[in-house]
């Protein structure tokens, strides 16, 4: 794909979001990128988005390499979503979302997690962050943290992390309810209900 990169909307732990648009077509998408030798994460990435067609998942658009200010850096390209996060939402509400606005976004996520489930996929990191919105509604986002469910590795966010998850013990599909439960509260109050635990992503 022929493409240009604009401003960058956001960052991960390894990798930064930018718009960016197509040369072709003028259409307009997000593409996560970090330095190819650092990709390991954001591949990952890539080959799960890949597999997934739903509409509360954000779109997969491709990927491509490309050498940018002498660096090697592998892009993922997906939908672009205009309204943010859940987190910037929230903030925009003045702290806290109202009950309508909670049950639409919970039903969304929930089939976003029904159909990633159906898939074997667990996301790992479900949280306002990586809950994207557009004129729709609601999309999950953000797939570094997920695995297949005969994977063993652990990640997330601490503060969203179920208990069983927490003590090293699994990391199955329970844990994104958990952490689904976590989000609910953070749409309800503006904040985590764990407010002692110390966030490292």
């Amino acid at each position: 794909m022929d493409w240009t990169r604009g401003h960058i909307i956001g960052h991960g732990s390894t990798a930064a979001v930018s718009v960016a648009m197509s040369r072709c077509t003028g259409e307009i998408f997000a593409v996560k990128s970090t330095e190819l030798s650092r990709s390991e994460f954001l591949e990952k990435e890539q080959k799960i988005l890949s597999t997934l067609n739903s509409p509360y998942v954000v779109d997969y658009k491709g990927y491509d390499v490309t050498r940018e200010n002498n660096k090697v850096m592998f892009n993922l390209m997906m939908e672009y979503m205009p309204d943010g996060t859940l987190i910037d939402e929230i903030r925009k509400q003045g702290g806290q979302l109202n009950e309508e606005l909670i049950r639409h976004y919970t039903k969304q996520i929930v089939q976003g997690l029904d159909y990633l489930h159906s898939k074997g996929i667990v996301h790992c990191d479900i949280k306002g962050h990586n809950i994207l919105l557009c004129n729709t509604g609601a999309k999950i986002g953000d797939f570094g943290c997920s695995k297949r469910v005969d994977g063993v590795t652990i990640g997330g966010t601490p503060m969203f992390m179920a208990p069983e998850v927490v003590r090293g013990e699994e990391q199955g599909f329970r844990a994104d309810i958990w952490a689904l439960g976590c989000t609910i509260i953070e749409m309800a109050t503006g904040g985590s209900p764990w407010t002692s635990v110390v966030n490292s992503t």
